[in-house]
């Protein structure tokens, strides 16, 4: 059987793979293994959210059923950020927190992911002992030992907007920014904290119904974004998916500025104020190289992780760092959260345009990106892709061609059933055809049909 869980929690298809059974069972399972050192007396308290998929309401009363079955008393916050979650997990010292949500995913989709005590994702080994309790039969309280399950979801939402704008100490008066707000969970809460920090703030996509999520917007979909920032003549505009954990951005000219570059103005920040741990920033495989060969000029190393906010949390926690994240945009800064916020990304890239007095846009030309080609290969056995010889061999000859000037990835999804096939290269022309005949041997040789 494969592992229940991906990379980011559970996901799938809301009401055929992600279930309202599944997600009263989770529920249950995780409120055993994340209270299982509670101290006597103590009554256990979760906090819950989700994002605007019509699917969530379903999916987050099952989840809080399961938790309060197994005498957890929960707070459902309704529609929040997945990073508002966490800060809230943390900040209320609660005994972990849940969010329904399949992030970038299209509306059919939907997800589970928990949160442990102090606000950070689960690692595999309690995701493990999570998913061996399911369906396990055992003593649930009765009577006045049932959790109680009530709304404070004003609350949140004010508390978490606070937060963020305490983030940073720089005014935003001189800017004017276009917020994509992918009909998603930061609908309400980006533009807010973006004009309290003082920004004139255009917004766009920030009308959910629980069908529009991530469609043709947001951080998948930039172009909406490109059009409008130049269209009102902002000084640079940003986009979220739909839980808001990630965040891109668009220069005053319309051209997209990718999470490897706003990390790489970030680190350069954080240097230049001596708040860069150990000069180090964390990075994944999937991080273009020309990031990598910025940072190396600028005295900046890199440690790179698989692929996964998540990973790059841990590398961050174990060696003391203070700012990691994927090209995707997460991006985490652990002074200010526990996870990646598309949000606060947001207010602090806007806070390093004010404070070094430049654009985005040469604030982003630190990172030259190699041309890098990405084709997903979908209907693939994605298991098998790190066993077939075949395929091992066609990677080989390609790293051989490309030298010291390119570089190969191939990565299974954790979500979806497909390969990704990464090439990086001297020319846009050489790696789309690198990557073209890397697809076409994944297809051949994993195919499911």
């Amino acid at each position: 059987m494969p592992r229940l869980f991906g990379t980011d929690g559970v996901r799938g298809l809301a009401n055929k793979e992600v279930t309202a059974n599944l997600a009263l069972s989770l529920g249950d399972a995780a409120a055993r293994v994340l209270t299982k050192e509670t101290a006597p007396g103590h009554r256990p308290h979760a906090v819950i959210a989700r994002d605007t998929r019509v699917s969530g309401a379903m999916l987050a009363q099952a989840v809080a059923a399961g938790l309060a079955s197994a005498g957890i008393d929960v707070d459902h916050v309704d529609v929040l950020p997945t990073p508002g979650l966490a800060f809230l997990t943390a900040d209320d010292d609660v005994d972990l927190g849940v969010v329904i949500s399949a992030s970038h995913n299209p509306m059919q989709d939907n997800g589970i992911k928990f949160f442990a005590r102090g606000g950070f994702k689960l690692e595999d080994s309690l995701e493990d002992e999570i998913e061996a309790l399911l369906g396990k039969n055992w003593t649930r309280p009765t009577g006045e030992g049932v959790g109680m399950i009530t709304s404070a979801t004003q609350q949140a939402d004010e508390a978490y907007i606070r937060h963020l704008v305490g983030s940073i100490s720089t005014p935003l008066d001189s800017l004017k920014i276009v917020v994509d707000c992918a009909n998603g969970a930061t609908s309400a809460v980006a533009p807010e904290a973006l004009r309290r920090a003082g920004a004139q703030v255009v917004v766009i996509n920030a009308e959910p119904d629980g069908y529009n999520i991530n469609l043709h917007c947001g951080s998948t979909h930039p172009e909406q974004l490109q059009s409008a920032v130049v269209e009102h003549g902002a000084d640079f505009g940003v986009a979220f998916d739909g839980d808001a954990d990630r965040c891109l951005a668009v220069d005053a000219q319309g051209t997209l500025v990718d999470g490897d570059q706003i990390m790489g103005m970030l680190a350069i920040a954080l240097k230049e104020e001596g708040k860069l741990e150990h000069n180090t920033l964390v990075v994944t495989v999937m991080s273009n190289l020309g990031l990598i060969l910025a940072m190396n000029a600028e005295g900046i190393e890199t440690v790179q992780t698989g692929v996964g906010d998540r990973y790059v949390l841990e590398a961050m926690r174990a060696g003391g760092f203070v700012l990691g994240g994927e090209q995707s945009g997460h991006i985490i800064s652990l002074e200010h959260a526990t996870t990646g916020d598309g949000t606060l990304t947001s207010l602090l890239l806007a806070e390093r345009v004010v404070r070094s007095g430049k654009p985005l846009a040469e604030l982003a030309s630190v990172v030259t990106r190699l041309p890098q080609t990405l084709i997903n290969v979908p209907n693939v056995d994605k298991r098998a892709a790190a066993k077939d010889t075949g395929l091992a061999e066609a990677v080989a000859a390609a790293e051989l061609k490309l030298g010291a000037t390119g570089r190969v990835l191939l990565r299974p999804s954790g979500t979806e059933p497909l390969v990704r096939v990464m090439v990086e290269a001297a020319t846009q022309e050489e790696a789309d055809a690198v990557a073209g005949e890397l697809a076409g041997v994944v297809k051949e040789r994993l195919s499911l049909s």
